[in-house]
């Protein structure tokens, strides 16, 4: 399959950064500021934790919810569920902004990113570059920030800009438009195989899933492991031999 590359877009959460470590982190020092939580199976909290997440993240994008209502429902949900009491929205906000606190210290890069984006500049210096992510773009651009990819990485796509989320075909032509390339001409890598890969390849670009855990999956789509394997991907995608 040879493909003309003149764009790449990354996903954000899970992709360039470490969307997950981040947030058990987070969760794990912020459940112990709650009362009677002591007696709590904090694993077992931590993984129900990342469940309302998912959960109340797809009705925000859905427009079922407002992101500060997202948030809420998970905490409230939560600690009902937990036998932590019945908290209000003043109870819910106050914990989810201590939440925060530690979640933004701990956003990272994954390990692989920063290297790979210098031997994709390095090696292919035309590639015009961006990311597109779902979520709220304030949140998103200073992750980005904190991250240090600003740099490597200057277009950001935002759900919450656009008022559209993937897998949605549209958000994917309107990141194409802002690094000014066709849908062809572009490559998606996200760790997400059908909101992120599948989603983009039927949306006309070329969807590559980043599959960090190995997850057994039938796809004909490109797969790699780690971002270090995409500068290499990209001259095989290119190559006419």
């Amino acid at each position: 399959m040879t493909r003309m590359i003149k764009g790449l877009l990354f996903d954000l959460d899970g992709t360039l950064v470490d969307h997950e470590t981040a947030a058990a982190t987070a969760f794990a020092t912020a459940l112990t500021a709650v009362t009677g939580s002591a007696g709590v199976d904090h694993e077992t909290a931590r993984r129900r934790w990342s469940e309302l997440e998912h959960h109340a993240m797809d009705r925000y994008l859905a427009g079922e919810l407002t992101f500060a209502g997202q948030r809420r429902l998970r905490i409230t949900t939560l600690v009902a569920e937990l036998g932590l009491g019945i908290w209000d929205e003043q109870k819910a906000d106050a914990w989810f902004a201590g939440y925060l606190r530690h979640y933004e210290s701990a956003w990272r890069a994954f390990p692989d990113v920063l290297a790979s984006l210098g031997a994709l500049t390095e090696e292919r210096p035309e590639l015009r570059l961006g990311i597109l992510t779902n979520g709220e773009a304030g949140q998103q651009r200073d992750k980005v920030d904190r991250a240090g990819l600003s740099a490597a990485l200057p277009v950001l796509v935002a759900s919450s800009d656009v008022g559209v989320a993937k897998p949605e075909a549209r958000i994917f032509h309107l990141a194409c438009e802002a690094i000014g390339l066709l849908p062809s001409e572009v490559v998606y890598v996200g760790d997400r195989l059908d909101t992120d890969a599948a989603a983009a390849s039927a949306a006309g670009l070329l969807g590559i899933w980043l599959n960090r855990a190995g997850t057994p999956a039938r796809t004909e789509l490109p797969v790699v492991r780690t971002l270090r394997e995409l500068p290499a991907l990209l001259t095989e995608l290119t190559s006419d031999g």
